[in-house]
C-alpha cells in the first residue's frame, strides 16, 4: 500500500464531490434537518435529549452508507474502476483511499451536525459535548465502511439500496434505541452483541445521560473502530475490477 497513491485516491474523490452539489446537500444538511424535525416533534418534552445523542450519530451513519455504497458501485459501472486499477494501484489503495476521502467528509458532517444540533437545537447532554463530536465522526465513518464492503455485491445502484433494509434496518431494530438491550430475548441480545451499531448507540447513550462514562465510551469507540478496520479491509479483499 502507497501513502502516495492512496492520498491521490482520495483527493480524486474528495474533487468529484465537490462538483456535485446535490450530493453536499444529502450529505451535510440532510442530516440537520431530520436532527431538526427531531427536536421539533419532540418540542418541550425531556424525550429530544433522550434519543437525540443515538440518533445524531444514526442519522449520518445512513446518510454515509448510502453515498459511499452508491459512489463506489458507480465508479465500476462506469469502468473508472477498470481504468485506475489497470494502473499501478492496488486494491487496497483505492479502497484506502475512498475510506480517506469519505472519512474527511465524514468528520466535517459529524461536526456540523453535532454542533447544529447542541447549539442550535439546544440539545443538552451529561458528558462530553467534544466526545459526542468523536463518537459521531466514529459512526459516520462505520456508515462509510460498511458502504464500501457492501458495495462489493451489488449489480445496481437499486442493489446497493436494497441493503439498507437487509443489513442497516436489523442493527437499528437491535442497537437499543427502541428497547434496551438487556431487554431483548437471548436470542436477539446474542445478535445485538456482534452488531457495530450496537456499541455505538451505547456511547452515544453513555454520553448523553452519564458524566463519568467517559471509559466506558473510549471502550465503545474502539470496538467500533475495530469493526470499521475490519469492513476495510474485507472491501478490499472483495474488490472486483467488474460489476457482475
Amino acid at each position: 500500500m502507497s501513502a502516495r497513491l492512496t492520498l491521490a485516491t482520495a483527493g480524486r474523490v474528495l474533487r468529484q464531490l465537490r462538483h456535485d452539489p446535490r450530493t453536499l446537500g444529502l450529505l451535510l444538511v440532510v442530516p440537520c434537518v431530520l436532527m431538526g424535525l427531531l427536536a421539533w416533534i419532540y418540542n418541550q418534552t425531556p424525550l429530544f435529549d433522550s434519543v437525540g445523542a443515538p440518533l445524531l450519530g444514526l442519522f449520518p451513519f445512513l446518510v454515509m452508507f448510502l453515498i459511499t455504497s452508491i459512489t463506489t458501485l458507480r465508479e465500476r459501472q462506469s469502468g473508472t474502476l477498470e481504468r485506475l486499477l489497470a494502473l499501478p494501484l492496488g486494491k487496497a489503495d483505492l479502497v484506502g483511499g475512498y475510506a480517506l476521502a469519505f472519512g474527511a467528509v465524514a468528520a466535517v458532517q459529524a461536526v456540523i451536525v453535532a454542533t447544529f444540533a447542541t447549539y442550535a437545537l439546544g440539545l443538552d447532554v451529561a458528558g462530553s459535548a467534544a466526545l459526542l463530536v468523536v463518537v459521531a465522526v466514529v459512526d459516520c465513518l462505520l456508515g462509510t465502511a460498511l458502504g464500501l464492503f457492501l458495495s462489493a455485491f451489488a449489480a445496481t445502484e437499486f442493489q446497493a439500496v436494497q441493503f439498507l433494509p437487509a443489513f442497516v434496518l436489523p442493527q437499528f431494530l437491535l442497537c437499543g434505541l427502541l428497547v434496551p438491550r438487556g431487554d431483548l430475548p437471548d436470542v436477539l441480545r446474542w445478535f445485538s452483541d456482534v452488531l457495530p451499531l450496537s456499541y455505538a448507540v451505547d456511547a452515544m447513550h453513555s454520553i448523553a445521560v452519564d458524566p463519568n462514562g467517559t471509559g466506558d465510551v473510549v471502550t465503545d469507540i474502539g470496538i467500533v473502530l475495530g469493526f470499521v478496520v475490519v469492513l476495510i479491509g474485507l472491501g478490499a479483499a472483495t474488490l472486483r475490477r467488474r460489476t457482475p
